[in-house]
């Protein structure tokens, strides 16, 4: 078929690789191309097909380097995330510091919380790392409950602990915080650095604007967290930046038998 036998009139033709690439239909109009949604005119035309572009050995390799890769890798860690935590069942999401120290009570306290929650029916969330997140994940273990680790990729090494069962590394801490707050009922928090705070805050956030629902956060050590509750609460809310109410979705312990029947009663299992 010839271009004035085309369906339009207009000289469309179809390239090897099914894009379809013609002249534009005012006489003397740009060169157009067309790669499905894109149009493409001028000195934007790409030469050669995809085809060739995909099967050429000797091209170039920085496009993995490029946004529209980086897409398709964000896209492969939200499936992998998906497809390797949705039959977990009821879950809660415990964070503290990768530097707690194994002698340290925060050790100890967070073992404790990883048992009783495996014991209450739930699995046990954590960055995978060591610290607070290792003994969350051994408490866990010990008690015959499911142990799940979602690591970062990071400029240091960290590693996963020893005590998970399910590991999930990410490249991507917005892939990764979706997936604590996807699979979990409940954040428990132990003292921890601005990796915590951050996890906290996402928290705090989704809840306030009841992004998230029926979703308990406890803070473990009166003591710890007790300089930032008075902040928000003397400085966030008393400027009426926040509402007073936001104060109650934070739920704060020394009790880690009562830090298990807030972040528990809550949900259920």
């Amino acid at each position: 078929m010839t271009s004035a036998d085309s369906p339009d009139g207009a000289g469309n033709q179809e390239n090897a690789d099914g894009r379809e690439q013609r002249a534009d239909k005012e006489p003397g109009g740009p060169k157009e191309q067309r790669l499905g949604p894109v149009v493409r005119r001028r000195t934007q035309v790409q030469p050669g097909t995809t085809d060739q572009r995909l099967l050429d050995t000797a091209g170039p390799s920085d496009f993995i380097h490029q946004d529209p890769w980086r897409v398709m890798r964000i896209q492969s860690e939200f499936v992998e995330g998906f497809g390797a935590l949705a039959e977990l069942g009821p879950a809660v999401s415990v964070f503290g510091s990768a530097r707690t120290p194994v002698d340290a009570p925060e050790y100890e306290q967070g073992v404790r919380i990883g048992r009783a929650l495996a014991e209450a029916g739930f699995a046990v969330i954590t960055g995978g790392g060591p610290g607070a997140m290792e003994a969350a994940n051994k408490g866990a273990l010990e008690a015959g409950g499911t142990s799940v680790g979602l690591g970062i990729e990071l400029p240091f090494e960290q590693g996963m602990n020893k005590y998970v069962d399910i590991g999930v590394n990410f490249r991507y801490f917005f892939v990764r915080k979706t997936m604590f707050v996807k699979y979990a009922s409940g954040f428990v928090v132990l003292p921890g650095g601005l990796g915590t705070l951050d996890e906290l805050f996402e928290a705090l956030t989704l809840t306030q604007t009841k992004k998230v629902t029926r979703f308990p956060i406890v803070l473990c050590g009166t003591e710890y967290w007790k300089g930032l509750i008075d902040w928000v609460r003397d400085s966030v809310v008393a400027t009426g930046k926040a509402s007073p109410r936001d104060m109650d979705l934070l739920h704060v312990t020394d009790d880690m038998d009562e830090a298990i029947d807030l972040v528990t009663k809550e949900v259920g299992v």
